[in-house]
């Protein structure tokens, strides 16, 4: 543990008992899947819970059992037991009840199923990891499973460009340990990067943690290949920085959440990993000094800065509580954890001893503390990445991914302490300030309409008043479908709405999510 003049509360104690009690941050999202789908209490339906009527779709039939099993034998999931898991998210909040799961290999595997769906009228939803935290990888009814799992290949990687084509189906952590190997690393770093597909993570865009450091999604992919509806097959596959010839059809599916095609292969480009990274702890009195904190961090910090995130009170709370994790710090209001990663560690320490006596000197920090191996850095990390999991076990979760401009970022989850009062067991804020983005997190016993009712619209309010996005990352799944109108204006959502009639006239990709039907 390094030590830069701050006051840090650490000891050999802390740190033993980090490494006995901190799993790979990587790893939550498949733990969380066994222990939840394990409890014998399953979610209401979906349909149930949020009176949806099932649009007239045709019904699965021993035919089309049949056919599926001749194209792609031995992997046709009909069994009830192993079918629950894909029914339900991994927040146990929505359940559907479809009654097979397809397990394709190749694109071709995808096309002739979409082909044959399409023509049948059988509604689909694709799945990845089944990490969404809004309803969008599992059926709302009895929608045929597309899986992705067995379509994890890397085709090619080309250790000059950096550029990587692999399946839609690779683990976003399998792939970074590919890359690490070769000196390379993702560009896309998330808590549930254990299970999470990398063809979900573009379907949804995903953000995550070093978003500040590389960019978004739709930066990085080079191209990718996507199967349409009608199952014929669209091939944007190519590895170019530069590519200016006719629209950018990738575009198209990146965010689209299974609702247009189902992507199967892309290509991105990857950095090298590096050689040097740091991780500080800071302990903040207030919002204010934590927004300080994030101004320092770019002025003295700039090229090595990868993250920045904050956590307030009671999510270091939470997961002290649920996950016994240890806060090496004294208590404070707010922390901010960042992080450094570059070529060069002598200089990349000088700059953040530099930063770090800055903030302390200014009267930004309370209280610091710094990892440089990796053991330790992961620990600190897990105080962050763990949050989500600690919610989890916190009781029922309402969740909002949501963006604002960065001044903005508590001011929401104040006044919704205030507004919810004791009706809430939990407030917890935190999330991203490199990207004005914030994870506001209310738990409960169990589900409360009026909870609920007390919740939204005036969370979407507030946010779409403020110049806000009700979903920053995680999309807009079933959960959110219809509040895009506070984010989106009626002329754009048109639009949205031809081009799915375009693409998937039947309706049959992922229905009831991402895009409201016509009016």
């Amino acid at each position: 543990m390094s030590y830069f003049g701050l006051k840090v509360v650490t000891s050999r104690k802390f740190w033993d008992a980090a490494k006995m009690v901190y799993p790979r941050c990587g790893q939550i999202a498949s733990l969380l899947s066994y222990r939840f789908m394990s409890q014998a209490k399953e979610p209401p339906l979906t349909a149930e819970r949020y009176q949806v009527s099932r649009l007239p779709y045709s019904e699965v039939s021993v035919d089309d059992v049949q056919y599926f099993q001749k194209i792609i034998p031995g992997r046709v999931v009909t069994e009830e037991g192993e079918l629950k898991v894909h029914n339900i998210d991994w927040l146990r909040t929505v359940r559907g009840h479809s009654k097979v799961l397809l397990k394709p290999q190749t694109t071709e595997e995808v096309s002739q199923i979409l082909k044959y769906c399409n023509e049948r009228g059988l509604a689909v939803t694709p799945q990845g990891g089944n990490t969404s935290l809004v309803g969008g990888s599992v059926p709302v009814f009895d929608e045929i499973l597309i899986s992705t799992a067995l379509m994890d290949q890397v085709i090619s990687f080309d250790d000059v460009s950096g550029a990587l084509v692999c399946q839609a189906g690779c683990v976003l952590e399998s792939l970074n340990q590919y890359l690490g190997e070769r000196s390379y690393t993702m560009p896309l770093d998330l808590g549930a990067k254990g299970s999470c597909h990398i063809g979900g993570n573009l379907a949804t865009n995903a953000g995550g943690l070093r978003l500040l450091r590389y960019g978004s999604l739709r930066g990085t992919v080079l191209g990718l290949e996507a199967v349409l509806p009608d199952g014929s097959i669209l091939n944007c596959l190519n590895s170019l920085r530069k590519d200016n010839t006719g629209y950018d059809l990738k575009q198209l599916f990146i965010g689209s959440e299974g609702t247009l095609g189902i992507i199967t292969a892309l290509s991105i480009i990857c950095p090298r990993k590096p050689s040097a990274v740091n991780v500080a702890l800071l302990g903040c009195e207030d919002f204010s000094r934590v927004l300080q904190v994030f101004t320092l961090c770019r002025d003295q910090l700039g090229e090595i800065l990868s993250a920045c995130e904050f956590m307030d009170s009671e999510s270091m709370r939470i997961v002290q509580k649920h996950l016994k994790l240890i806060n090496p710090l004294p208590d404070n209001a707010f922390y901010v954890l960042v992080e450094t990663s570059g070529s060069c560690g002598k200089h990349d320490e000088e700059k953040l001893d530099i930063f770090l006596e800055k903030a302390m000197d200014s009267g930004f920090v309370t209280s610091g503390t710094v990892a440089t191996d990796q053991g330790k850095i992961m620990s600190l990390w897990a105080l962050r990445e763990r949050i989500t999991e600690a919610l989890a076990h916190d009781g029922y979760v309402y969740k909002y991914d949501l963006s604002m401009p960065v001044e903005k970022l508590y001011a929401l989850v104040e006044e919704i302490r205030t507004r919810l009062g004791s009706s809430a067991q939990c407030v917890v804020g935190y999330g991203h300030l490199g990207d004005g983005n914030l994870h506001l997190n209310i738990t409960a016993k169990s589900h409360s309409d009026a909870l609920m009712s007390a919740l939204e619209p005036f969370v979407y309010e507030w946010t779409s008043k403020h110049s806000g996005s009700i979903s920053a990352e995680h999309g807009l799944g079933f959960k959110k479908r219809d509040h895009i109108y506070y984010s989106k204006s009626r002329g754009a959502v048109h639009i949205m709405q031809q081009i799915k009639r375009m693409l998937d006239p039947k309706g049959i990709m992922n229905p009831y999510k991402t895009i409201p039907p016509t009016d």
